[in-house]
C-alpha cells in the first residue's frame, strides 16, 4: 500500500437504516415502543429516536435513564431499572425487530446512482450500523436483492463498543486499506453517527431527509408544505451542527458535492478538527 497520505477522499462509510435503506428509519421504532409497552411503560417516538443509531442494548440503557421512564418504572416496580431489566427488554425487542426487518430494506432513492458514481471515481464504500450481525444478515441479504451492496460492512456487536465509539470506522479503514482517516467521510442520519465519524478522525456528514432525526416517511416528506419542510430541515441541520458535523446534506444526493468541497480543503492541507477529545 502506498504510504503517502491521500490528498482526496478515498472512502465513504455509510450508515444503513435511515441513510441507505429504510427511509425515515422506522424498523426499530415500533419494536422499541412495543417492548417497553409490554412492561407497562410508555415511551414517545421522540424519546426513542433520540439515541437512534446506537447499539440496541445501549439504546435501551439510554431510554431507561430518561427521567420520565425512571419515574414510571419506580411507580410500577418500586425500584429503578437495572441491567437485568435491560436484558429483559432486549429479549422482547430483538425478536420483534427481526420479524419486521425484511419489510424495511427498500433502498432510499438516489443511493444506487450515488454508489455507481462514487465507484467510478475510485471511492470505496464502507458501512457501519447500530444493528447486530444477526440483524444485518437479514438487512444485507434483502438490500443486495435490490441492488445495494457496500464493499464492507461491520455490525455494532463485532467491535468492543458501538457508536459513538469509532471502532467500526477503524475496522472499515483497515479492511478498505484507507489511509489516513481524513481521507474518509462518515455519513449518517443520527447524532451518534456524527459523533462516530468525529471520534474516528473522519469528515462527518449528517443526512436530513430520509433519516431518523427527520422522522418522516418519503410520502409524508413529499406532502409537507415548503415552509414546514424548511423549518423541519433547519431543526435537524442545527442538531447535527451542534453535534459537530462538518457538513449536512438535504438528501443523500448531496454527498458528491460535499466530497468535492472536502477534496478542495484537503488540497489546501485542511483537515477535520480533531482535539483528541472523544465526543459523546
Amino acid at each position: 500500500m502506498d504510504s503517502i497520505p491521500a490528498k482526496k477522499i478515498g472512502a465513504v462509510i455509510f450508515d444503513w437504516a435511515g441513510t441507505t435503506v429504510d427511509y425515515g428509519c422506522f424498523a426499530p421504532l415500533a419494536a422499541f415502543i412495543q417492548s417497553f409497552e409490554q412492561q407497562g411503560i410508555s415511551v414517545t417516538e421522540d424519546e426513542v429516536r433520540g439515541p437512534m443509531g446506537m447499539k440496541k442494548k445501549d439504546h435501551i440503557r439510554v431510554l431507561l435513564g430518561l427521567e420520565s421512564v425512571k419515574r414510571q418504572w419506580v411507580e410500577k416496580f418500586g425500584k429503578l431499572p437495572d441491567e437485568n431489566d435491560v436484558d429483559d427488554l432486549y429479549a422482547s425487542f430483538e425478536p420483534m425487530l427481526m420479524k419486521v426487518l425484511p419489510a424495511y430494506t427498500d433502498v432510499i432513492p438516489g443511493v444506487l446512482n450515488l454508489m455507481n458514481n462514487l465507484r467510478e471515481k475510485g471511492i470505496k464504500i464502507g458501512s457501519t450500523t447500530g444493528y447486530t450481525a444477526d440483524m444485518m444478515q437479514i438487512v444485507t441479504a434483502e438490500a443486495e436483492k435490490k441492488g445495494y451492496k457496500p464493499d464492507y460492512m461491520i455490525a455494532s456487536d463485532e467491535v468492543p463498543a458501538g457508536r459513538p465509539a469509532p471502532y467500526m470506522c477503524y475496522q472499515n479503514a483497515l479492511h478498505l486499506q484507507m489511509f489516513p482517516m481524513e481521507a474518509c467521510v462518515k455519513i449518517g442520519d443520527t447524532i451518534s453517527d456524527i459523533q462516530e465519524g468525529i471520534n474516528a478522525g473522519m469528515w462527518s456528514v449528517g443526512i436530513i431527509c430520509g433519516g431518523s432525526e427527520f422522522g418522516l416517511t418519503e410520502q409524508q416528506t413529499l406532502e409537507l408544505g415548503e415552509d414546514e419542510l424548511k423549518q423541519r430541515m433547519a431543526v435537524v441541520r442545527n442538531n447535527f451542527e451542534q453535534a459537530g458535523a462538518h457538513y449536512t446534506v438535504d438528501s443523500i444526493t448531496g454527498l458528491e458535492d460535499v466530497i468535492e468541497r472536502i477534496n478542495q480543503r484537503l488540497a489546501r492541507n485542511e483537515y477535520p478538527q480533531t482535539s483528541g477529545r472523544a465526543v459523546g
